[in-house]
């Protein structure tokens, strides 16, 4: 049986129409952007013949009635299906207050893009025949009404039902926390693991348990491909924040079971008001870096004393957008012998020692989970 088909991932858009935009000094998101630069992908993505669109949360700036009904309303005149799932930002409370919906009324707003049955904040459908979408829901909140991302008991158990169930169909992940590792240590690393589910490695062994390869996150920010164990996180970076990236994906599968999975990403170059946004966006993010560095350097594992780290981290000023970028290759020849070896870990190499371009524009042959350009 062959199989083959075409799809688009956006990612953390944080969606904010004029009026909503909560405009911080220093917040990393060009969220003005995030509209216009909406419409631009979608420009390209509606010529492109696609059989669905996933979305893989983070819709909107923080969670505003008023840009989840815009959402909804412009997703609704695509020509293609759209599947979305909730981000942090689109649930960030328990009960509505005066900015955002309740954590409940998110799958209200999108009944036409996976939540047929709105009492629940996870859901499974039939994409096309063979081809079968589990979107999950990663925000929990816990008893003292913090959020966290982590999925609980009773979702754990309908998703092994749902992969128990799945038979020969070829299953596609959709959440947006990560379930594998996209940086070092991620999950022990007191920056990055609120990135991470709290309880990857019980959803990891479930998904290889029943041969789920392919899983589509977002949350990180970064362009980035990962795999452990035969199971392949690909994680796309926000619409509002360098590089401003999506990706069109096609899968195939031809008569003697071979499968393969095509990855190519666009950038937006240009919207209104910011006729060069590559260059301006990442001028903006390195303009913003310094506390990030300073965090980065100052806290384990380099734990270094601050007044070290203020000597280094202006010339880390564009780690992070390098970072997001995808595809990172990371020297700083003139750093101390630790510092050096801590900052290449973050670069795209293999263990082998060579570089590994694979975080945007790549190819996963899934039958022997290799990969080949």
């Amino acid at each position: 049986m062959t199989l083959n088909f075409r799809f688009a991932i956006i990612s953390d858009l944080h969606i904010a129409l004029p009026h909503t935009i909560w405009d911080h000094p220093s917040r990393f998101h060009l969220v003005e952007v995030s509209i216009p630069a909406f419409e631009s992908a979608l420009e390209h993505l509606t010529q492109l013949n696609l059989d669905f669109l996933l979305l893989p949360g983070d819709l909107t700036q923080h969670g505003e009635p008023a840009n989840h009904n815009w959402l909804k309303q412009r997703l609704a005149k695509l020509p293609f299906p759209v599947y979305v799932v909730p981000g942090n930002h689109d649930v960030p409370v328990l009960m509505a207050d005066q900015q955002s919906i309740a954590f409940a009324d998110f799958p209200n707003y999108y009944r036409q893009f996976g939540y047929a049955d709105s009492q629940q904040l996870y859901y499974t459908c039939e994409l096309l025949p063979g081809v079968r979408l589990i979107g999950l829901n990663s925000n929990t909140f816990n008893s003292d009404g913090k959020q966290i991302g982590r999925l609980d008991s009773q979702q754990l158990r309908w998703l092994e039902q749902v992969l128990a169930a799945a038979g020969d169909e070829l299953v596609l992940v959709m959440v947006h926390h990560n379930v594998v590792e996209h940086l070092p240590n991620q999950s022990l690393h007191p920056m990055a693991n609120r990135y991470m589910l709290e309880n990857a490695g019980e959803v990891l062994e479930l998904l290889q348990r029943y041969g789920v390869s392919l899983v589509f996150t977002g949350h990180l920010h970064v362009q980035d491909v990962a795999s452990r164990d035969g199971v392949y996180d690909i994680t796309t970076g926000s619409l509002v924040s360098y590089p401003h990236p999506y990706r069109v994906l096609e899968y195939h599968q031809d008569n003697h079971g071979k499968r393969w999975l095509q990855i190519l990403s666009h950038r937006i170059e240009s919207v209104p008001d910011f006729p060069n946004l590559q260059k301006s966006s990442r001028q903006w993010m390195g303009d913003r870096s310094f506390p990030f560095i300073m965090k980065l350097l100052t806290l384990p594992p380099l734990s270094l004393a601050t007044d070290q780290a203020k000597e280094i981290a202006p010339s880390l000023r564009d780690f992070w957008a390098t970072i997001a970028d995808g595809d990172a290759l990371l020297n700083y020849p003139q750093f101390p012998h630790k510092i050096r070896n801590y900052i290449q870990e973050y670069s795209a190499i293999a263990t082998s020692g060579t570089p590994t371009l694979i975080d945007n524009n790549s190819t996963i042959l899934l039958a022997e989970n290799e990969r080949f350009d």
